[in-house]
């Protein structure tokens, strides 16, 4: 029997905001909200980002002013607002008109006297060369006189040539949350997201855990580049060359996939599958896949998955930018037939499927948490959607490893096709939306909207609407699907499709016969939707497509299988659970609130097991591990 894998809790942050309870979503339609909805948005940026702090009933501002809540939110409006979303790049982030470019030179000594100067004897190369000559100093220096050629390198600075990306709202620090310890900003943030998610879903993990053998659980998280700023693999690579110590942390806080391992280590402590499967730009739905796949099996019944991206370097965005990938100021001037800088619109700086130059890079982290429907209804979870399916495959023979190719075409049609087989063709094309990949290149808008209207045509879907979230939040990396995720799960509560705003005109040349592109929100109410499929258009030919069912969809499904006794049995446990998880998202909004993270905490060691043939009981937790594994292969043994 297939079970369905029901996402029963999500959180994370992004440049919107807070992602658990559509905090982040309705920084999007911020417009579209009523009064209420939009001061609770506020409160929320303003306690994350420390514009604001609650006391005993109370409200201050950042200088410590007490004031009304109305008065307080009214004040620093227009300042959250400014601080979210794509914008120019901050000091937090780094100097964009100081970004480090030292230069190589070789200093040539005249015919009649040699290069001298004095040097502190710890800062002397371990090996001298050849052509200096070293005498005593006063005190700790020495005096250097080189003969011939001194090859140097000359500290320097040039004005970035890309000042635009999504940036996590202004002021917010996951790392003063809990003790860092030094952790990459990809772990600071992995470790708020982790624990948003979980707390998400209102039902202490204790009770999860007491109902599952503890091998019953997996994490798959990671991401597409791993941990690049200076406490990871970026100053890794670069501490050697400018003087600095490489640290014992750099080497093994820079794998990819260890959000997966943090998750693991100091959240849930979990000792069931882990895995950080890594795709470029749709990595996150390959681990989407792993737990699905775990899940539909019976192997788990219960996946947290998740990805955590922060690439919002001087160093990563130069990597772009030399691909020539990325939307460079002077090309973003030109489509706006623009001289001078200061005129710049950075918050439009990606264009989905319009006239654009390029991807706006962006940092996120998303976490979402999957269990079984059998296992959600007897703990009262709350249902925000399903995922069947996610369909992954590559691009065949290419000639360029970063050209689009032909795989993305298979994994949209088959996740169209299973929306019409699960629901009907009627539910498909009148009632699903697709969350484009929609990176803002010239090269996507012709390929991506291709796919999809041919997959439109297929299917004879006359008006499919097309949103792209990267308009709003930038690309993620691997983490951008997580992102389209975990937004479009805000349409079923608010019943709103983010329009493409920062696109004035569609492009001539993107396909649009049987596609919706709107530069408004599309109002479509709360079950207007019954599908919305993700899509992912990676570098390197890393496709994935996956149809995400509304909770309406879900809930008739669930009445089907189950029964109205069991479904009645579920609502009544949700009151429980609702009221938790509302708790929790109320004190966050005010700012009362700390991610979980549990250092050094009940850990364990071989002898502290009890072991047999047929199991394997660890303390503290409620149940045993079975040891009992059937043999998958007995048609090709004697038993």
């Amino acid at each position: 029997m297939s079970h369905l894998p029901l996402i029963v809790g999500f959180g994370g942050i992004n440049p919107a905001g807070r992602s658990s309870f559509h905090h982040a979503y309705r920084r999007l339609i911020f417009d579209k909200l009523d009064q209420q909805n939009q001061q609770n948005t506020l409160l929320g940026l303003a306690t994350l980002t420390g514009l604001a702090t609650y006391q005993d009933g109370h409200y201050f501002n950042k200088s410590g002013e007490q004031l009304p809540l109305a008065a307080l939110l009214s004040s620093i409006q227009d300042q959250l607002l400014n601080s979210t979303l794509i914008r120019r790049i901050e000091p937090d982030c780094f100097d964009v008109n100081k970004v480090t470019f030292n230069k190589v030179a070789t200093l040539k000594s005249t015919a009649d006297s040699s290069i001298r100067f004095t040097l502190r004897k710890r800062h002397l190369p371990n090996i001298i060369p050849e052509n200096w000559t070293i005498t005593p100093g006063n005190g700790q220096d020495v005096e250097i006189a080189v003969s011939g050629n001194l090859d140097t390198i000359l500290p320097d600075f040039k004005t970035a040539q890309v000042q635009s990306a999504g940036q996590l709202p202004t002021g917010f620090q996951p790392g003063k949350l809990y003790q860092s310890r030094n952790h990459p900003r990809n772990l600071q943030m992995t470790i708020f997201s982790a624990s948003d998610a979980l707390l998400s879903t209102g039902i202490p993990f204790e009770d999860i855990l007491n109902r599952l053998s503890p091998d019953q659980i997996a994490v798959y998280a990671s991401n597409s580049i791993g941990q690049l700023d200076d406490f990871g693999f970026g100053g890794l690579t670069k501490y050697p060359s400018v003087g600095k110590r490489t640290s014992s942390k750099q080497m093994p806080l820079g794998y990819a996939q260890m959000p997966a391992d943090f998750v693991n280590a100091y959240i849930l402590g979990n000792v069931g599958a882990t895995g950080g499967a890594l795709g470029a730009c749709a990595t996150f739905l390959y681990n989407l896949r792993s737990g699905i796949q775990d899940i539909r099996s019976g192997k788990r019944k219960v996946a947290m998955i998740g990805g955590s991206d922060a690439p919002v370097t001087q160093e990563v965005i130069e990597g772009f930018r030399a691909m020539g990938a990325l939307a460079e100021d002077k090309d973003l001037l030109a489509l706006d037939k623009l001289t001078e800088l200061n005129d710049a619109d950075y918050r439009k700086a990606c264009r989905p499927f319009g006239k654009n130059c390029g991807f706006t890079i962006g940092e996120s982290s998303q976490f979402i948490l999957l269990m079984s429907d059998d296992l959600a209804l007897e703990l009262g979870a709350e249902v925000y959607g399903a995922i069947p399916e996610v369909f992954v495959n590559a691009d065949g023979h290419k000639k360029s490893i970063s050209a689009p190719g032909i795989g993305n075409y298979i994994t949209l049609g088959k996740a169209a096709s299973l929306v019409k087989n699960m629901l009907g063709a009627e539910s498909l094309q009148q009632r699903s939306y697709v969350q484009a990949h929609g990176t803002s290149t010239p090269q996507n808008r012709v390929t991506e909207s291709h796919v999809i209207n041919e997959i439109a045509k297929a299917f004879d879907i006359k008006s499919w609407p097309v949103a792209a979230i990267k308009c709003y939040l930038g690309h993620s990396q691997g983490t951008a699907g997580g992102d389209q995720l975990t937004t479009s799960l805000g349409t079923w509560t608010y019943g709103y499709i983010p329009g493409i705003q920062t696109t004035d005109e569609i492009a001539s040349d993107v396909h649009q016969s049987n596609l919706l592109f709107s530069q408004q929100h599309i109002e479509v109410g709360a079950l207007g939707m019954d599908t919305v499929i993700l899509n992912s258009k990676g570098f390197g030919g890393n496709n994935a497509s996956a149809p995400m069912l509304a909770p309406h969809i879900v809930k008739q499904m669930l009445m089907k299988k189950h029964g109205q006794k069991k479904i009645t049995e579920w609502e009544n446990r949700k009151v429980a659970t609702l009221a938790r998880a509302s708790e929790y998202d109320q004190k966050t909004t005010l700012g009362l609130t700390k991610p979980i993270y549990q250092y050094d905490h009940h850990v364990l060691a071989g002898d502290d097991l009890e072991i047999t043939e047929n199991s394997i009981r660890l303390p503290g937790y409620e149940n045993r591990i079975d040891l009992n594994t059937a043999n998958p292969f007995s048609e090709y043994t004697d038993e």
